[in-house]
C-alpha cells in the first residue's frame, strides 16, 4: 500500500485576495507569518529563504507566479539532509469569496521518499501547515 503523496488544506480568510497575495509573496509578509525573517525573488527560478528564531532555515525555488491567483515553490523535505536533492512542490491558489479569499495550499512529492523517511517528512509537513495557516489567518486579521 502506498503513502499519500499530497497534503491539501483550504481556509477561508477575511482579507481580500490582493492582501493575501502580498502576505504570501513578499519578504515582509512571509517573515511575519511563516518565518521570522525572509527574502524572496518573486519570479520563476527566483530564490527565497526563510529563517526562524531557533536557527532553522528553509530555501525555496519559486516555480510559478500568476499574480494574484497562483504562487508555487519547491523546497526541501523536513528531516532529510541539507544536500538531499529531493523536494516537494507547494502551491497556493487564491480565489475571491465575497470580501475575502478562499486559499488552497497543496504540497506534493512525498511519494519519492523511502518508507523510513516518509513518516517524518509527511507528518511534520501536515502539522506544519495546520499551524502556519492559523498564523497566516492571525496575521491577516491583525493587519
Amino acid at each position: 500500500m502506498g503513502f499519500p503523496d499530497r497534503i491539501e488544506r483550504t481556509v477561508e480568510l477575511a482579507a481580500p485576495p490582493r492582501t493575501v497575495w502580498t502576505a504570501l509573496t513578499t519578504a515582509e509578509g512571509l517573515g511575519a507569518w511563516f518565518g521570522n525573517e525572509a527574502t524572496i525573488d518573486l519570479r520563476p527560478g527566483g530564490l527565497a529563504r526563510m529563517s526562524w528564531t531557533g536557527g532553522f532555515t528553509a530555501e525555496m525555488r519559486v516555480e510559478r507566479v500568476e499574480e494574484p491567483a497562483v504562487f508555487g515553490f519547491t523546497w526541501q523535505i523536513f528531516g532529510l539532509p541539507k544536500d538531499d536533492p529531493r523536494r516537494t512542490y507547494v502551491e497556493f491558489t487564491l480565489e475571491p469569496v465575497g470580501a475575502g479569499t478562499r486559499l488552497r495550499v497543496v504540497e506534493t512529492g512525498f511519494a519519492q521518499l523511502p518508507q523510513n523517511d516518509y513518516r517524518t517528512g509527511y507528518d511534520t509537513h501536515v502539522q506544519g501547515w495546520a499551524r502556519e495557516l492559523g498564523e497566516l489567518a492571525g496575521y491577516l486579521d491583525a493587519a
